[in-house]
């Protein structure tokens, strides 16, 4: 089987961090994002996967190499030289997607992180028949998203709601798709979307059928829906595979400590934490809801609450890092600074407190 993940652009929305990676790199619970889904997509028998990006290909090949030969699967690229929306890079990948076997292929939004039920999807895929199947996420407040109307009973789509007013359903688009070849037939080599053009002429033919995606879902591309899908991830984790989370007198919650990752006496840590690789954890530092990524040095006695800390960065003794702070690559803050939601652009030193939300360049 083939899959497309469609990475797209800059991810600016995630910056200072895309500033240093292409968003699909950056790390989410101690690995590149991309990971998670290539991951659960080689799990399936998916033996190729193809990026559909526009932004710095070489950087995402170059890194993802090593992978290719640990994990046994094939990954290439479709490069865009123009942004070509959520269905333009299928009919550009198409090649690359079709292989004359006629089995369905997956495509999936890079932004999105689940519990991946690949192969139930597959299942379902099957034993509907139709043309193409959506995964769909039940939310809380329908009226931000596209809202999926479907026949509860047999998932078939009737039709999709833009940011509806009025209540129609709480069943979102959740970025997750099979699709039979055929599908390709009907996407014009052009910039255009798959969600306003494509499925909506695949439901008026009664081919497209929506499957409820169980466990959570998040939309990590900004650094609230980050920080909130780590807690979903982590405790999902708690309740699938709880032996990888981190355990201990000093943790509080769901924590996810790489093992290269060094932690000092009296700290307390949790919940919902993710400490990545060589990372160094002094003494008597309190963490929560934090993702502190590779390389990364928190000094005697700093508490860092609701941020997250760039690659190779050092947080001060006594410091306080908290509101969705941000910090970039390779950012050094002072001893005893307070940063509240500050949002610092790479190799950069903080010597003065930061009261109010604002970018530091």
């Amino acid at each position: 089987m083939k899959a497309l993940i469609l990475v797209g652009g800059f991810g600016t929305r995630l910056r200072p961090l895309t500033l240093s990676f292409p968003k699909p790199l950056v790390d989410f619970a101690n690995k590149p994002m991309i990971l998670h889904q290539i991951e659960a997509l080689k799990a399936v028998g998916v033996d190729e996967v193809v990026l559909a990006i526009n932004y710095q290909p070489e950087v995402m090949l170059n890194f993802l190499k090593d992978f290719e030969a640990k994990l046994e699967i094939k990954i290439t690229c479709s490069q865009e030289t123009e942004p070509m929306g959520t269905a333009g890079p299928l009919a550009l990948a198409r090649d690359k997607l079709v292989d004359g076997s006629g089995e369905p292929f997956f495509v999936l939004n890079s932004d999105v992180i689940s519990e991946y039920p690949l192969r139930e999807m597959v299942e379902f895929h099957k034993a509907h028949g139709g043309e193409a199947s959506i995964m769909v996420t039940k939310v809380d407040e329908p009226s931000k998203y596209g809202v999926v109307v479907m026949d509860e009973t047999t998932g078939k789509v009737e039709k999709f709601v833009e940011k509806p007013k009025l209540f129609v359903g709480n069943k979102i688009n959740a970025g997750i798709y099979l699709l039979n070849p055929s599908v390709l037939d009907k996407i014009e080599l052009r910039p255009t979307s798959i969600e306003k053009e494509t499925f909506p002429k695949i439901a008026a033919a009664q081919g497209l059928y929506a499957m409820v995606l169980p466990g959570f879902w998040m939309d990590i591309g900004q650094p609230k829906d980050y920080i909130t899908g780590l807690r979903l991830y982590l405790d999902s984790l708690r309740k699938k595979s709880p032996a990888k989370l981190t355990t201990g007198a000093h943790i509080v919650g769901n924590v996810l400590v790489d093992e290269t990752a060094k932690i000092g006496e009296g700290c307390l840590i949790g919940p919902d934490v993710a400490i990545g690789p060589g990372c160094v954890v002094e003494s008597g530092v309190r963490l929560s809801r934090c993702t502190v990524m590779r390389g990364a040095r928190i000094k005697k006695h700093a508490c860092v609450s609701s941020s997250i800390v760039g690659w190779h960065s050092t947080v001060g003794q006594w410091a306080r890092i908290e509101n969705m702070t941000i910090l970039g690559e390779d950012v050094h803050v002072g001893d005893e600074i307070y940063t509240n939601g500050g949002v610092v652009l790479p190799h950069k030193e903080i010597k003065s407190n930061i009261l109010k939300p604002e970018i530091v360049m």
